[in-house]
């Protein structure tokens, strides 16, 4: 099992706007997602990035947001309608053993990880999946808390995700975060 899940009770300190003020997910994201992509991203909580990412990627774009937490998703969802862009998103409850994307093989444009692999029972599985949802050339954002995980498992995550197919493109310098910039070949 995970290290640890976040309770669905913290996605009200997460979604916190007073966050903004640490981390801006529009600056974050801007080199990687236009209009009219397809975003997946594992693990939305209550939508801190999600619905930034719906605005980023336009009436044409589409973000898939899968989590196995229920109440993280309904959250999502009453905060997507509230900001108008809920009929961008997806919300997909799925088991912790998968990510429930088969449906979308070489059709995601980016997938954005922030705080999640580490919580996963199997890493080598969500590469694997995320890889194979990527089409070629799409990259996955890959952040991990230093507070959460320590180097040494940062590049055991790198490994699994080499071993996926994905390449390190990028070491981006992340203000409390290990990073990495991944692109399917």
């Amino acid at each position: 099992m995970a290290e640890r899940v976040c309770p669905w009770w913290m996605g009200y300190f997460l979604a916190n706007p007073l966050r903004r003020l640490m981390l801006n997910p529009e600056s974050l994201l801007a080199p990687y997602i236009r209009e009219g992509m397809t975003v997946l991203e594992p693990g939305p909580g209550m939508g801190f990035f999600t619905l930034p990412i719906s605005r980023m990627v336009g009436p044409a774009g589409k973000v898939v947001a899968v989590d196995i937490q229920a109440k993280m998703l309904q959250s999502l969802r009453r905060r997507a309608q509230k900001a108008g862009t809920s009929e961008r998103i997806e919300t997909r409850l799925v088991l912790p053993d998968s990510l429930g994307v088969g449906d979308l093989k070489g059709k995601v444009d980016f997938v954005l990880a922030f705080a999640v692999v580490h919580e996963l029972p199997s890493v080598e599985l969500f590469f694997r999946e995320a890889a194979a949802a990527l089409k070629a050339g799409a990259v996955l954002l890959l952040a991990e808390p230093e507070g959460h995980i320590d180097q040494i498992k940062f590049q055991d995550e790198l490994k699994a995700a080499q071993d996926a197919g994905l390449e390190i493109a990028l070491r981006p310098e992340m203000s409390r975060n290990l990073a990495a910039v991944l692109r399917k070949a």
